[in-house]
């Protein structure tokens, strides 16, 4: 995101002094005079934030912060006072302005507070980004969520197996999202208009398993775990799917059911019917760069539950976040962001607070991670797309416990 700031003060030797302290960090400064030379530039889609004094000839800073708040409650407005202004900051701050500063500011205390809007600029953008995306876009879109490569991947096999009636394996670590897959992969399908029946396998005996039938007729019958299923009901649901019922038949697992089928433990023959066509969900460890935009879904959608207003997620929790294993996956980022939202504990160390050696090992191990994801668990082709010798590579995956073999699809 271009990090731009809208700076309003009628005094131009300020004007440049400011403009110029930004443009050194980097910052795209816009100025203007005035509020009626300011206001073309507030918009909803502003990326930025907005800098003003509060006296200024004509309408002042409240003109403007009223105008802003009016136009985006969201954007941040940060003012700067005289020495005799504080008392009215005070005032505006509780109007909505983001922060004041006390006139001549010291440019690394105007940094310190852009910094602080700018994460809560970006926030808000990339939640109303995600929103958008939501609403226009088909169930797959909608529904399961990330910018990385393994999240378009698993979208674009939802969209591939979706259209027709097969039954369709899908399969995935602890807490991913199975259920959810399932959900959308019936949604786009031909039977999507029908119900989605979802039944534990664990237990169901062949009579519940007709019922479930019966229930999803027209639509799609989900079975979950289903490497837990009776062998009774095994050999019922074969003779199902042999006799051509009036249902979807979708199956969810976190269990190898070829392996398991190879031991005689599951019906070789219910899971070749079965793997007709398979959906992979990778782990989060595979796609660390999807943790800060699912983290902040979480967190818009625990507020919205809770009735309380989202909290500012800062990059160094998200850069905490993103260095850690997350073996419960999504469910476990979505129970972070509860406790997030209601200001309890977290169990995640704050990355400021690890050093720099720590902070390196936790990232590299993510990267190794994502790249046997991205390349089916295949050593050889995951060491040459990181560009590392084949020994060096082998060396840092001995170093983390990371096994290629867990990372085949």
């Amino acid at each position: 995101m271009i990090r731009k700031v809208l700076l309003v003060d009628d005094d131009a030797a300020v004007r440049e002094a400011l403009a110029q302290t930004l443009e050194l960090a980097e910052y795209e400064p816009v100025t203007a005079g005035s509020f009626v030379a300011a206001k073309d530039h507030i918009r909803r889609d502003f990326s930025g934030v907005v800098v003003s004094d509060i006296r200024m000839p004509g309408r002042d800073g409240f003109h403007l912060l009223s105008y802003a708040r009016d136009t985006d409650p969201d954007l941040p407005v940060v003012l700067l006072t005289g020495e005799g202004d504080i008392p009215m900051a005070v005032q505006a701050m509780g109007q909505g302005a983001f922060d004041f500063l006390e006139k001549p500011c010291a440019a690394a205390d105007l940094l310190a507070v852009l910094e602080r809007a700018f994460e809560a600029r970006s926030q808000v953008l990339e939640t109303r980004a995600l929103k958008r995306e939501m609403e226009r876009g088909d169930p797959a879109a909608r529904m399961l969520f990330g910018r990385s490569q393994q999240a378009e991947g698993l979208r674009d096999r939802v969209r591939a197996v979706a259209p027709t009636r097969a039954e369709v394996l899908v399969t995935g670590p602890a807490g991913s999202g199975i259920s959810k897959v399932a959900e959308v992969v019936h949604l786009m399908s031909p039977v999507g208009q029908g119900p989605f029946v979802k039944r534990a396998a664990s237990g169901l005996s062949p009579e519940e398993l007709l019922r479930g039938c019966e229930d999803g007729a027209g639509g799609s019958l989900f079975l979950d775990e289903v490497s837990a299923m009776p062998d009774a009901t095994q050999y019922a649901a074969l003779e199902v799917m042999e006799k051509g019922a009036d249902v979807r038949i979708i199956a969810g697992t976190t269990a190898d059911l070829a392996a398991l089928s190879a031991q005689g433990a599951f019906n070789a023959d219910l899971f070749y019917r079965l793997d007709v066509m398979r959906v992979r969900i990778p782990s989060l460890a595979e796609r660390p760069e999807d943790i800060p935009v699912l983290f902040r879904h979480y967190v818009a959608q625990a507020a919205e539950q809770s009735g309380i207003a989202a909290p500012e997620v800062t990059s160094d929790h998200l850069a905490a976040l993103m260095a850690q294993d997350w073996p419960g996956n999504a469910r476990s980022l979505m129970s972070a962001a509860m406790r997030f939202v209601l200001g309890m504990p977290e169990d995640v160390a704050n990355a400021a607070d690890l050093g720099l050696s720590e902070q390196m090992a936790r990232v590299e191990r993510s990267l190794l991670i994502a790249a046997l994801g991205r390349h089916n668990g295949k050593a050889s082709d995951a060491a040459k797309a990181l560009k590392l010798p084949r020994k060096t590579f082998y060396d840092k995956l001995s170093r983390y416990g990371i096994r290629p073999e867990d990372y085949r699809r």
